[in-house]
């Protein structure tokens, strides 16, 4: 697959985990304190949901892993 892809869809997985920790230990939303609750908020919510289910593919890319 395209490299630049795969570093993109990880950035912006990684950014939304991170924001679900936030929310979690703080309740603290930073996607919503930076871009309201609107549609913009709702557009990068669904772009970190269409990543994450692109690097699901990633588990294709590692292989059989082997437990001898």
């Amino acid at each position: 697959m395209n490299k630049t892809l795969d570093i993109l869809a990880l950035t912006i997985g990684i950014i939304g985990a991170l924001n679900w920790g936030l929310i979690g230990f703080f309740n603290f939303n930073l996607v919503q304190f930076l871009f309201g609750a609107g549609g913009l908020a709702r557009i990068i919510y669904a772009v970190v949901g269409i990543c994450a289910v692109y690097l699901l593919t990633f588990y294709a890319k590692t292989g059989k892993v082997s437990y001898e």
